[in-house]
C-alpha cells in the first residue's frame, strides 16, 4: 500500500493541474446537481421496524387509508390574561375568529375549535385548537403558513396569550452556518501556531472545505431519491470537516519533514503520501467502516447518516491523497516555515534542519517513561471516575420539552401542560384489531375501560371503529410526562394486561404514539449499545493487529477507547441529564439522553481513537523497524508526531465545539459529547496512557506469534518498503535485541 500511495502522491504532484481540475469538475458537476435536484422529500413512516409501536403505526396506516399520521399539524394553545378565562364572550370570539380563518386554508384538512372538542383546561384558563392538514409539513406552501401566522397575530392582538405546537410550524435547524464557520476559524488559528506558514495553515482548510463542499452537494442531491434530511447532511459535514482538515494537516507535515530530511519536493510529496497518507488511509477506513456499522443496529434514519458521513470521510481521505500533494506542487516552498524559506534565500538548502532536536513532545514522553506507572494509575482512576456516570444513563427521545424557552413550540408545550396535566403532550394511541369478534365495539369498549382503570392513566378517549369495523382506536392518557420513568412503567404494564384481556375479549391490541414510539426505540437501542460496543472493540483488535503486528499494541488500544468513550458517555449524562454545567452550554431541559447519541458516540469515537492510536504508535513503530530500541522508539513517535497529533485533537476539538450551539438538542449533544471524547482519547489515553503502558512492556509491545505473522496480511502503514535500509516490519523482539541501534 505504501509504495502505491507514494506513486500516487508523486503523480499528483506532477500531474497537479489536471488533478486540481478534475476536483474542480467534481465540485462543479455535484454542485450542479444539488442545485437542480428537487427538494428532499419524506423517507417513509418507519423508524424502527420490529418494534410493538412500528407495528401498530403501521397498522394504522393500513386499517385507516383515510388517515395520513404523517400529515402536518398546528396545535394552537391560548392562555387567558391573568384573571381572565378563555371563555369569556371577547376572548372565546378571537378563538372562534381563528379556527374560522386557519379552516379556509387551501391545503388544511380540518381546524377543530377547543369549545367543540371539549378542549378547555378545567379552570378555563388554557384551551388549544388543532388545525390538520393534508400535506406533509415539508409540502406546505409558504401561502398556508403565512395565513396561520397572520391568524396567530390577530389572535394575540386581543390580548390572548397564543402558543404553537406541532409540525406545521415547527422551525427547523439548519446545517452548516455558524457552527461550521467557528470550527473553521478556531482550525485556522490552530493550523497557524503549529505551522507557523500561512500557507501551511490554509491548504488543510481550503481542502478540507472543498471534501465537505463534494459531500454536501451530493447530499442535496441525492436528498430527493434517498430521503436525507438537513440533519443527516449535518453530521456528515460535522465529520467531513474534521476529518479533512486533520487528514490534510498529517500530509503536509510529513511533507515538511521530508523537505527536512533533504528531499527535493517531488520525492518529499510521494513520500509523505506514501508514509504519513498509508495511515490516513487505515485511519479513515475505520471511520467508515464504525459509521456504516450503524446500519446493523436497525434504524433507518440511523444508517442514512452513517453511510452519509462514511462518505464524507472517504472523499476527505480521497482529498488528502490526490488534492493535497496537487496543491503542495503549485505551491512546494510556500508551507514551509519562514526560517526554512530564508534559509533557502541565503542560499542555503531547505533541507537537513535538524528533527532529531528535543522538542516538547520528546520532553513529554521521557516525563512518563520516567513514572509511568504513576501516570498509568493517575489516568486510569480519573477516566473511570468520569466515566461513573455512564451507568445511570436513561435514554429517550426529547422532543418540545428540549427546545429553548425562546421557542413557541417550547412555551405551547410548558403552557399544555400547565394546563392539562404533564402527560397530556404524550398521548398513547391504542389501535385494537377486533377483526373476528362477535362484537367489536362491546370488545373495543371493554379493553379500553380495562386500560382506564390502570394505575397511572388519567383519561381514555372512546374507542372509534374504522369502515370496516375490525379496528377500533383510541388515547389514553398519563399521568407523567413522556420521557417520565413513570410512562414507561404505564406502557409495560398497559402490555402486560394484553394476555388476559385478549383471552376475554378475543380481540388484540398495540400501544404507539410518539411516547410508545420513544420508550420502544429507547430500549431497543439501549439493548443494541453494548453488543454494537462489543463488535467495534473486537473490530479494533483485529485491524490493528494487521497494522502494527503486534499482540499487545491492539489490547492496550481497546481498552483505552473503552475507557475513553466510557468516560465521554459519563459526561454528556453529568451534563445533560444531571444538569452539572448544563446552562453554561445553554441546555434548558435536562432529561433522558437521545436514543441514538450514545450508538452514535461510540461508533464516532472509535473510529477517531483508532485515528489517534495509527498516527502516533505507527511512527513508534517506524523508529522501532529502523533498529531503533523500544523507549527510543516511544520518545522518536513523539518526536515527529506529538505535535501534529494535539493539533489534530485541538482542531477536532474546535469542530464539534462549534456545534455545541446548535438549537438542534441531538447535534447539542453529539458535539459535546465527541468534543470532550477527543480530549479525554487524544490527551489522556494516547499522550499519556499510551507511553505508559509501552514504558512498561518494553520490547514485549511489538511481540507476535510467528504463525500469526506469517498468517496476517502485510500492509505497511509505516512505509518500510519506502526505505530499502530497514529492517523487515515482521521483525520481533528477540531479532530486533541482536542488530545495532541505528537511526532511520
Amino acid at each position: 500500500m505504501a509504495t502505491f500511495l507514494y506513486r500516487l502522491g508523486r503523480t499528483a504532484f506532477r500531474r497537479r493541474w489536471l488533478v486540481t481540475l478534475l476536483w474542480a469538475v467534481v465540485l462543479g458537476g455535484v454542485g450542479l446537481g444539488a442545485a437542480k435536484a428537487p427538494a428532499a422529500g419524506d423517507d417513509g413512516t418507519s423508524f424502527m421496524p420490529g418494534i410493538e409501536a412500528q407495528k401498530a403505526f403501521d397498522l394504522i396506516g393500513e386499517r385507516f387509508p383515510g388517515s395520513d399520521a404523517n400529515g402536518a399539524d398546528a396545535r394552537i394553545v391560548f392562555i387567558a390574561p391573568h384573571g381572565e378565562k378563555v371563555t369569556a364572550d371577547h376572548n372565546r370570539a378571537a378563538i372562534d375568529d381563528l379556527v374560522s380563518t386557519a379552516a379556509e386554508g387551501a391545503q388544511v384538512d380540518s381546524a377543530v375549535s377547543p369549545f367543540t372538542a371539549n378542549a378547555v383546561s378545567k379552570d378555563a384558563s388554557t384551551a388549544y385548537a388543532t388545525i390538520d392538514y393534508k400535506v406533509k409539513a415539508d409540502d406546505l406552501t409558504d401561502a398556508s403558513k403565512d395565513g396561520l401566522e397572520k391568524a396567530i397575530e390577530e389572535a394575540r392582538a386581543s390580548g390572548l396569550t397564543v402558543e404553537v405546537g406541532g409540525t406545521a410550524l415547527a422551525s427547523q435547524p439548519a446545517a452548516g452556518g455558524s457552527a461550521e464557520a467557528i470550527g473553521i476559524v478556531l482550525a485556522a488559528v490552530v493550523l497557524l501556531i503549529t505551522f507557523g506558514s500561512l500557507a501551511a495553515a490554509g491548504l488543510p482548510l481550503l481542502t478540507a472545505i472543498i471534501g465537505v463542499g463534494v459531500s454536501m452537494c451530493a447530499i442535496l442531491a441525492l436528498g430527493s431519491a434517498l430521503g436525507l434530511s438537513m440533519t443527516t447532511g449535518t453530521l456528515a459535514s460535522m465529520l467531513g470537516l474534521a476529518v479533512g482538515i486533520d487528514y490534510a494537516l498529517f500530509v503536509v507535515s510529513r511533507y515538511r519533514e521530508e523537505r527536512a530530511n533533504g528531499h527535493d519536493p517531488r520525492e518529499a510529496a510521494g513520500l509523505a503520501v506514501g508514509t504519513a497518507g498509508s495511515a490516513v488511509v487505515f485511519a479513515g477506513l475505520t471511520v467508515i467502516i464504525a459509521l456504516a456499522g450503524l446500519s446493523v443496529v436497525g434504524v433507518p434514519m440511523l444508517t442514512k447518516m452513517g453511510l452519509c458521513a462514511a462518505g464524507a470521510v472517504a472523499i476527505g481521505v480521497l482529498v488528502a491523497l490526490t488534492l493535497v500533494p496537487a496543491l503542495l506542487g503549485m505551491w512546494p516552498n510556500a508551507v514551509l516555515s519562514r526560517k526554512v524559506r530564508k534559509a533557502g534565500k541565503r542560499g542555503g538548502n531547505v533541507g537537513h534542519h535538524s528533527e532529531s532536536a528535543d522538542n516538547g513532545g520528546t520532553r513529554w514522553a521521557r516525563f512518563v517513561m520516567r513514572r509511568p506507572v504513576a501516570v498509568l494509575l493517575l489516568g486510569v482512576a480519573g477516566l473511570g471516575a468520569l466515566a461513573l456516570p455512564a451507568t445511570q444513563l436513561e435514554m429517550g427521545m426529547p422532543g418540545a420539552e428540549a427546545k429553548p424557552t425562546s421557542t413557541t413550540e417550547r412555551r405551547a408545550y410548558d403552557a399544555l401542560a400547565d394546563g392539562f396535566g404533564a402527560g397530556f403532550n404524550g398521548p398513547l394511541t391504542i389501535v385494537a384489531d377486533v377483526k373476528g369478534t362477535a362484537d367489536p365495539k362491546a370488545a373495543a369498549t371493554t379493553i379500553a375501560e380495562q386500560i382506564k382503570d390502570t394505575h397511572g392513566v388519567v383519561s381514555v378517549t372512546p374507542p372509534q371503529l374504522n369502515e370496516a369495523g375490525d379496528t377500533a382506536l383510541f388515547s389514553a392518557v398519563p399521568a407523567t410526562g413522556p420521557n417520565d420513568e413513570a410512562t414507561k412503567d404505564i406502557v409495560q404494564t398497559i402490555r402486560a394486561e394484553r394476555p388476559g384481556l385478549e383471552s376475554d375479549t378475543g380481540a388484540t391490541f398495540e400501544v404507539t404514539g410518539s411516547t410508545a414510539m420513544n420508550i420502544d426505540v429507547a430500549q431497543a437501542l439501549q439493548d443494541a449499545l453494548v453488543p454494537y460496543l462489543a463488535v467495534i472493540v473486537l473490530l479494533s483488535l483485529l485491524l490493528l493487529l494487521v497494522v502494527f503486528r503486534s499482540v499487545l499494541v491492539p489490547v492496550k488500544a481497546a481498552l483505552g477507547f473503552l475507557l475513553s468513550v466510557l468516560a465521554s458517555l459519563g459526561a454528556v449524562v453529568a451534563v445533560f441529564q444531571w444538569g452539572w454545567g448544563a446552562e453554561l452550554l445553554g441546555v434548558e431541559q435536562t432529561g433522558p439522553i437521545m436514543s441514538l447519541m450514545p450508538i452514535f458516540l461510540v461508533g464516532i469515537v472509535f473510529g477517531l481513537a483508532m485515528d489517534y492510536e495509527v498516527f502516533l504508535v505507527a511512527r513508534m513503530r517506524e523508529a522501532y523497524v529502523h533498529g531503533e530500541r523500544s523507549g527510543q522508539a516511544v520518545v522518536s513517535g513523539f518526536r515527529h508526531s506529538a505535535r501534529v497529533v494535539v493539533a489534530a485533537a485541538v482542531i477536532m476539538m474546535a469542530v464539534f465545539s462549534g456545534f455545541i450551539g446548535s438549537g438542534e438538542s441531538m447535534i447539542k449533544t453529539i458535539g459535546f459529547g465527541l468534543a470532550v471524547a477527543v480530549l479525554f482519547d487524544a490527551f489522556v489515553v494516547r499522550m499519556a496512557l499510551v507511553p505508559a503502558v509501552l514504558a512498561l512492556l518494553g520490547d514485549k509491545a511489538w511481540w507476535l506469534p510467528r504463525w500469526l505473522d506469517r498468517a496476517l496480511p502485510r500492509v505497511d502503514v509505516e512505509g518500510a518498503a519506502l526505505t530499502p535500509q530497514a529492517p523487515s516490519a515482521s521483525v520481533g523482539p528477540e531479532e530486533h535485541a541482536q542488530e545495532p541501534a541505528r537511526t532511520p
